[in-house]
């Protein structure tokens, strides 16, 4: 079955989020996860630390450049990921939904490069 990326879309400015939110949020796709678990859908996932917290590698004249933060700046960013195995499209966007509800904020859906060229 083809594997899908589901990839949660934080705002990178703005107010952010009111007290408390952040827990039920947190529970919330704790849930989906487990749900995805018992579903036999689930591979990885998990949340990320700010984007401040990166560490950006480039190539530079034959070596390779390291320098602090993201490697742009951005009104989003990614907040986390989860990776799921389901055999179609239609199925990846279901599980999306249902991480979109939980975590009241944009989930975007790819499928993996298989090598198949389609």
């Amino acid at each position: 079955m083809p594997h899908y990326l589901l990839t949660v879309v934080e705002p990178s400015v703005g107010p952010g989020l009111e007290p408390g939110a952040l827990e039920t949020i947190m529970k919330d796709v704790d849930a989906v996860h487990r749900e995805m678990q018992n579903a036999g859908v689930w591979v990885f996932g998990g949340g990320l630390h700010p984007p401040s917290t990166a560490t950006t590698l480039r190539p530079k004249d034959g070596d390779v450049l390291m320098t602090d933060g993201p490697f742009i700046e951005g009104k989003e960013h990614v907040g986390g990921f989860s990776i799921i195995d389901v055999p179609d499209l239609d199925a990846a966007l279901a599980w999306g939904r249902k991480l979109v509800g939980a975590t009241t904020i944009p989930v975007e859906v790819r499928p993996f490069y298989d090598g198949s060229g389609a």
